[in-house]
């Protein structure tokens, strides 16, 4: 009940600070709900635009790859929102696949690589004008179990703790690899082109280790 007292009583100044806290409290948070909107209605987007093509394709869609993703946040963003999504929904229902797979698997290329070509399997097989009974029981039959297979082998083992960067801790390589002779590409190239009938050229490597003088082109002690 109001208190008859109270008549012609202004707010004071402190009450009026607080009103305005919360006032600016309340406007912050329905600024951040408001991108949160906007950026769910954003993937959303995405996502239709993307089942979109798959059910207008008559045929099969080239799935994307993760390790030729372009260098662009958004997309690598929007991509990778997309598999997991998936991975919740379809891939981790099988059992096998939930306990082969870690808990780092983004960290693994070359598991997201084998993840993301099977989402793209399973919506060619139930989805699309190419959709089929035999497409999905070839996905069931063959393509989950392989994928499942070689993600046990990449990086059934590894854990997240495997990724920490600590002195003298055994970390697991996720930088670009080294390729083997690289700096021999070019002299291998001209010989094959070329000379192809002749030994081919001496790796680097081996002369690089002192091996010249005792090797010949065919591997054998001169």
């Amino acid at each position: 009940m109001k208190n008859p007292n109270d008549h012609g009583r202004f707010a004071t100044a402190a009450e009026l600070a607080n009103l305005a806290a919360e006032l600016n409290q309340c406007t912050r948070r329905v600024d951040e709900a408001a991108g949160q909107v906007a950026e769910l209605a954003r993937r959303f987007a995405g996502l239709s635009t993307t089942v979109a093509g798959l059910l207008a394709r008559p045929g099969e869609l080239p799935p994307p790859s993760w390790l030729m993703a372009p260098m662009d946040r958004e997309w690598v963003a929007d991509c990778l929102d997309e598999l997991g999504g998936w991975m919740r929904a379809v891939y981790l229902r099988y059992t096998d696949a939930a306990q082969s797979l870690p808990d780092c698997w983004c960290f693994h290329a070359d598991v997201v690589e084998e993840l993301l070509w099977l989402m793209h399997a399973w919506a060619n097989a139930y989805q699309g004008g190419r959709a089929s009974v035999q497409l999905v029981g070839d996905w069931h039959e063959r393509l989950r179990p392989g994928v499942v297979r070689r993600i046990r082998t990449y990086a059934g083992t590894c854990s997240s703790e495997a990724h920490l960067v600590r002195e003298g801790w055994r970390q697991v390589a996720t930088g670009a690899p080294t390729l083997p002779a690289e700096c021999d590409l070019g002299a291998v190239a001209a010989w094959w082109a070329g000379d192809r009938a002749h030994s081919a050229p001496e790796p680097t490597a081996a002369r690089a280790g002192g091996m010249g003088d005792v090797l010949d082109g065919r591997g054998e002690v001169r």
